[in-house]
């Protein structure tokens, strides 16, 4: 059964607007590390203070940032970044919930994939397309939809809700580490990443590496008196495929639904400077999953020692051993505390606000800000719009039903945890 407040904060929320707001988000090019990354942090800190919300914005220290010994790294080159979290005026002795969203997307690739412009929002029936469209601007949307429909009802809270904003999401989250690192926190939080109606308790983690093969440079000629760097790395290869294979044996219940939880994939490799050269160099680079619960430097020595080991069996290798590093962004795993009311809470305000069940739970294998709030104590969860399926591709959308259906789900969620007075 809703009580008054709930059932007027259900029907204050808007689907028109809501579907309005998300055009208005996607049609903002906020790539990682972009001019419009900034500027969507900006145009947000007038929503959130037309929403009578506290605003703090500010030009983030990266310089102080990059120097923290837990940085979580970058990738994309960057000038500036705001952070961005409002908080209701209202709370009083009431436990503060986290809303939180990033505001960057990733490039649109290779733009003839498109149905027109990727940031220019089309709609088709209840699908909206675009780049950013489940991630995560739908999201933010429901995020902006809850706190709006509460204001509407005119509900006043006995705790808070603090909208943590964020910036480098997809890189790293060093918008999520600089947040918490001004001193923003909560009790719980709540990340409205594309979850396809369930509940995401816990996300693996996931580290760049790099891995720098040498050859012997030779003319093509005469190859024989040199020696391929391409061929020194395939043993390394073979022996890349046999880890990923262990390390995905008896995976966490969480992720066992998944074929391969904890993914290692190459994802570029370079070599040579000239045809007709032998190739003396060989770069690969790819991302290492990082199992839940894994300390990430247990991670990296894992593969280090796969790397040495292999060398240590190759004739050429074992005299001209390859060099692992770690560059860009590295996500250690997180998880939501077992026990912790949190999913309950979300799972019955799911099932109430949309007449529907409540949604299963299950784990991520790909890294989120999950794990920053989890490693500060804060307890989290990943609930939204969306499927990941179709995010970071040309075939990106979002029904505006589920955007709405959350933004319903965020409305019970928030009043059940901080109270009303």
């Amino acid at each position: 059964m809703l009580n008054d407040d709930e059932s007027a904060a259900l029907a204050a929320v808007d689907a028109a607007a809501t579907a309005r707001t998300l055009m208005e988000l996607i049609s903002v090019p906020s790539v990682t590390g972009s001019a419009a990354e900034s500027e969507l942090q900006h145009q947000l800190a007038g929503r959130l203070e037309w929403l009578g919300l506290d605003v703090d914005l500010w030009s983030m220290d990266l310089p102080a940032l990059r120097a923290e010994p837990d940085f979580p790294g970058t990738e994309a080159p960057r000038e500036e970044a705001w952070g961005l979290v409002g908080t209701t005026p209202d709370g009083g002795d009431g436990p503060t919930l986290i809303l939180q969203g990033h505001v960057d997307v990733v490039p649109p690739g290779d733009l003839a994939a498109w149905d027109g412009d990727p940031f220019v929002p089309r709609a088709e029936g209840d699908l909206v397309h675009g780049r950013g469209a489940c991630d995560m601007k739908a999201g933010l949307a429901a995020h902006l939809a809850a706190l709006a429909a509460i204001r509407a009802a005119g509900i006043r809270l006995r705790g808070r809700v603090a909208v943590h904003f964020v910036v480098g999401e997809e890189d790293g989250g060093l918008g999520a580490f600089g947040t918490l690192k001004r001193g923003h926190t909560g009790d719980a939080c709540v990340i409205a990443e594309p979850t396809a109606g369930t509940l995401i308790t816990a996300n693996a983690g996931a580290l760049t590496f790099r891995i720098a093969v040498p050859g012997k440079a030779a003319h093509g000629s005469s190859r024989e008196r040199g020696v391929s760097a391409v061929d020194a790395y395939l043993p390394l290869h073979r022996a890349l495929a046999a880890l990923e294979e262990e390390r995905n044996r008896d995976p966490d219940p969480l992720l066992a639904e998944y074929p391969v939880p904890y993914g290692l994939s190459v994802g570029t490799l370079r070599a040579g400077d000239w045809a007709s050269s032998v190739p003396d160099l060989l770069v690969a680079e790819g991302r290492f999953g990082v199992r839940l619960g894994e300390d990430p430097a247990e991670a990296r020595a894992a593969l280090e020692r796969c790397v040495a080991e292999a060398c240590a069996a190759d004739p050429w290798l074992r005299d001209h051993p390859a060099t692992v590093t770690w560059p860009g962004g590295q996500f250690a795993s997180g998880t939501l505390p077992e026990g912790h009311p949190l999913a309950d809470t979300v799972g019955a305000a799911h099932a109430d606000a949309t007449g529907g069940g409540v949604p299963r739970r299950r784990g991520a294998t790909y890294g989120s800000d999950l794990r920053h709030y989890t490693g500060a104590g804060i307890p989290a969860l990943q609930y939204g719009p969306g499927d990941i399926a179709v995010a970071h591709s040309a075939r990106e959308h979002v029904s505006v039903r589920e955007v709405v259906e959350t933004a319903r789900t965020l409305v019970l969620t928030v009043l059940r945890t901080v109270g009303t007075k």
